[in-house]
């Protein structure tokens, strides 16, 4: 596998090098918003859940638009560049909110240089990787991606022990942020993607295959129960965790998923995507079970969220790979943008309704209801979406 990692393209390493930096900025303040908002903004459960939902809501449609602006262009350069360029200046004006809804406002325009960048650099990884080693460039990706959000969790941390207020450390994101914005530039397309006819403007799926289509309805009732991971950060928060340790935690959940996320998504390269997929779905169920039930202290916390790490390496890469298995090879923008449209839009009322049945109910009834869509998304994967050509071809 090693050989095989060092054979790869030069954008596929530059592009995880971006997400590297990138994420280590961006997770550098993910476990820190919902402690923010709690302790400094004076809001709970439900605003948690709007401003998650709404922003990834608003990335998911911007995903779509990239993607198929992507496939008439025959470009996704430009669209990765200004998708990474706005995320750099929004994160560090976090530090001047004194509100929720301002907060609101800055996730959201975080979120829309999420949609402008994501399907172009999905598209630009699948076309420079080829077939062969999708699951190993995606799984590349991934794990460069969580080794930032490893290293964002530690800074924080670190920064915490010494006191360091929130509102400094949301200012210090802007350093690698702007580092990553620097590296896109150097980013190349491969020839394969810009010397294709350029496909119509078409946000439709007329020509796509069904196995695709039926794909995108299963991946959005898996991702109805797939809320905002804040609420797992806010879940560690009321079994006694505090600041430091809410940032560690996660750090180990992106450590555990940046070691096997190459490895595992090279793998589903030889026995296919939907069985590595189907596994990890499961896994995600059993995850959202246990940390519902009053039955952990923090230091049993640990494992639990290490096990949740596994889910998030088996999947994360094997999905993204699955999508240019099953979509026509001048439409992979567009594929790209519907699946990352389906799983983001589905995140609005997967959070609002998460934190609705926390605060009316309990966690319990609220981590049930996401593990019921991740068992029930689990099956119809492997009744409904058959493993067929594309499968086949892989293992």
């Amino acid at each position: 596998m090693f050989a095989a990692l060092f054979r790869l393209p030069q954008a596929v390493w530059l592009l995880g090098l971006v997400s590297l930096l990138n994420d280590s900025a961006s997770e550098l303040l993910y476990p820190l918003i919902p402690l923010y908002l709690a302790s400094v903004l004076m809001a709970g459960p439900k605003a948690l859940g709007l401003i998650e939902g709404v922003a990834e809501a608003t990335s998911s449609l911007l995903k779509l638009f990239s993607g198929v602006i992507t496939d008439r262009s025959r470009h996704g350069k430009p669209w990765v560049i200004a998708g990474y360029g706005v995320a750099a200046i929004a994160r560090p004006l976090i530090a001047l909110t004194q509100s929720w809804p301002f907060l609101l406002v800055l996730r959201f325009a975080d979120r829309v240089g999420k949609g402008l960048r994501t399907s172009p650099r999905d598209a630009i990884l699948a076309q420079a990787a080829g077939s062969e080693r999708r699951g190993l460039a995606f799984g590349l990706h991934r794990t460069m991606d969580n080794m930032g959000a490893v290293i964002g969790p530690l800074v924080a941390a670190l920064l915490l022990s010494h006191e360091v207020p929130l509102r400094d450390i949301f200012l210090w994101s802007a350093v690698p942020g702007f580092l990553t914005l620097a590296l896109t530039l150097a980013i190349r397309e491969p020839e394969a993607m810009t010397l294709q006819r350029k496909a119509p403007f078409s946000w439709r799926l007329q020509d796509f295959p069904p196995r695709y289509k039926r794909y995108l309805l299963t991946l959005a009732l898996f991702t109805l129960g797939n809320s905002s991971n804040m609420f797992l950060l806010l879940r560690a928060q009321t079994l006694g965790f505090d600041a430091a340790h809410v940032a560690l935690l996660w750090a180990l959940v992106s450590g555990i998923a940046a070691v096997f996320s190459t490895p595992l998504s090279a793998l589903s390269d030889r026995l296919g995507r939907t069985r590595l997929i189907i596994l990890g779905w499961a896994v995600y169920g059993l995850f959202y079970i246990l940390l519902g039930l009053d039955l952990w202290g923090p230091a049993t916390l640990w494992p639990l969220f290490a096990f949740y790490g596994l889910f998030l390496a088996a999947t994360e890469g094997s999905e993204k790979a699955l999508v240019a298995d099953l979509a026509p090879a001048d439409r992979l923008g567009t594929a790209y943008g519907w699946f990352n449209l389906t799983s983001g839009v589905m995140l609005l009322p997967a959070s609002l309704v998460f934190g609705a049945l926390w605060q009316a109910s309990s966690p319990l009834v609220a981590f049930a209801f996401s593990a019921g869509c991740a068992l029930a998304a689990s099956l119809l994967l492997m009744l409904w979406v058959r493993p067929g050509a594309a499968d086949r071809q892989t293992a």
